[in-house]
């Protein structure tokens, strides 16, 4: 077994990455590259947390293509397309719709497979999401959870350990973060 571990940032992909794209007064994915749009600070933020020594890893929920609604393809090409111009180290998706499934956000496999495979320190690691099932999936997971608040009609289930308005936002608190394992 490795001896040393990595803190990672996990980012949900919709409204932290990208901009949802609202239908219906509901934040939703793009359905397609051309409405695929990088938030504005991502890159820096990246970047930043990227010299920091942090593992950036995306973790999202794309259920729509089990619904029938969105093809495979296009959330690959997506995909694709973040990692030509962002430096993660990896994308993990779970296309499965239904809450028994354990990779499926709320539920934190996504979380612990991306640990297992990159040696990931979740007690030293955050999670960024814009949604309940972010937060409640890296507060399962025992990482640290930023909550990006845009006032959607949901309430969290857990409370997260910060709440900002943009990835930007959050990137100080994480690098200055000198909590304990407690909170």
């Amino acid at each position: 077994m490795n001896q040393f571990y990595h803190r990672a940032i996990f980012l949900d992909r919709d409204g932290v990455i990208n901009r949802s794209v609202v239908r219906d007064g509901r934040p939703q994915p793009p359905w397609c590259l051309e409405e695929l749009e990088i938030l504005e600070g991502v890159p820096k933020a990246m970047e930043l947390l990227r010299k920091a020594g942090f593992r950036l890893i995306c973790i999202t929920n794309q259920p729509d293509v089990a619904r029938g609604t969105q093809k495979m393809e296009v959330v690959e090409d997506i995909h694709k397309r973040l990692k030509e111009v962002l430096p993660f180290d990896d994308i993990s998706v779970c296309y499965e719709d239904g809450d028994d499934c354990p990779r499926r956000k709320p539920n934190p496999g996504m979380i612990f497979e991306a640990a297992d495979r990159y040696d990931i320190d979740l007690k030293n690691s955050f999670m960024v999401g814009d949604r309940w099932r972010d937060i409640e999936a890296g507060h399962r997971a025992g990482c640290r959870t930023i909550f990006i608040d845009y006032g959607y009609k949901e309430s969290l289930t857990v409370r997260p350990h910060k709440t900002v308005k943009s990835l930007i936002e959050s990137v100080e608190w994480i690098l200055n973060y000198q909590g304990s394992e407690e909170d």
